[in-house]
This record gives C-alpha cells, structure tokens and sequence, in this order.
C-alpha cells in the first residue's frame, strides 16, 4: 500500500481527513494534540490538526543529533491527550516506538489512527501490550474489496493478496 501517493489526489486526500478527523471527533475525552509519525503520518496528522484546530506535532525515529536533539518537535505535549497518526501501520514497531517517545515526552497517548493497516492479529496484540488502541480507517481486506469490484483489477493479483495476507511469514509468489 502506497499511502504516501494519497496527498496528490486532493479529492480523495480530503475523504481520508474527514474520515480521520470524525474517528478523533468521537474519542471519548477529547484529543488536545494530533501527532504524526515521520515521515508518512506526519501530512496526515497536521491536516487533520489543522481541520479540527488543535495543535500538532511530529515524532522523528530518533532525536536529532543537534540543535535542541528532540524526538517529539512542533506541539508541547506534556500533560495532553495525544492522538498518534499513521500513514500505514504493518507490525506496529515503528508506531509504537512514537508513543514510547511521545510518552517520554509526557504526553497521554492511548491511540494510534491509521490512515490504513493490514491487521494482523499479531499487530492488535502488540498495541494492546502497550496500552495503545489501534484503529484502522481502512483495513487492507477492505481495500481488496473496494478493489475487487473495479473492473481493471486483475482477479489472479486480489487472490494472491489475499494469500499473503492468509500467512504473510510463509508467503512466496505464485506458491
């Protein structure tokens, strides 16, 4: 999944923020900062921010080296409700190494909205361990549905999709 093209198409871009903007809309508590995920949550997060007005923040995969050497730059999170954002959300590592950081920087984080996921058990597992809803705006069985009625879509490719996602440790083209 090529999230990443998605802030290209403005009309599809815009469908997703909406749908991110209503999931943040309805968490019980409220969100005080939206924070994104370097590289890919992070166009996702502000626009989402910027929709609902609240401030936002981003989560490099390590400190800077130099100047003031944070993880967390943009928003003060210290004390806040921090609702995480992603692009695309795989085994969850990286996403949940952004709460850690976000965390140590003393922000409350107890969700991480996805823009899509595979949702892998093993993933859900994973969040629950630490604390950390996932919630995934479109699954990726979704998406091969969506797919799956569009006439240019090879039947073979959506089957064999759908294998991988079956046993994706195993997989192997064509098998």
């Amino acid at each position: 999944m090529d999230i990443r093209r998605l802030i290209g198409v403005p009309s599809a871009w815009r469908t997703v923020i909406e749908g991110l903007g209503g999931v943040i809309g309805s968490l019980d508590g409220g969100v005080e900062v939206v924070a994104g995920v370097a590289a890919g949550g992070i166009p996702h997060s502000a626009a989402v921010a910027y929709e609902a007005g609240l401030p936002s923040c981003f989560v490099r995969k390590e400190a800077k080296g130099h100047s003031r050497g944070r993880a967390v730059e943009g928003a003060d999170v210290r004390g806040r409700r921090v609702v995480l954002v992603e692009d695309v959300v795989t085994t969850g590592g990286s996403s949940l190494e952004a709460a850690g950081a976000l965390r140590e920087a003393g922000g409350e984080v107890t969700m991480c909205l996805s823009v899509a996921g595979y949702g892998f058990d093993e993933t859900f597992t994973a969040f629950g361990e630490a604390g950390v809803e996932l919630s995934l705006l479109v699954p990726f069985m979704d998406l091969l549905t969506a797919a799956s009625r569009r006439e240019e879509a090879s039947l073979r490719a959506l089957e064999e999709a759908r294998r991988w996602w079956r046993d994706p440790h195993h997989w192997a083209p064509g098998a």
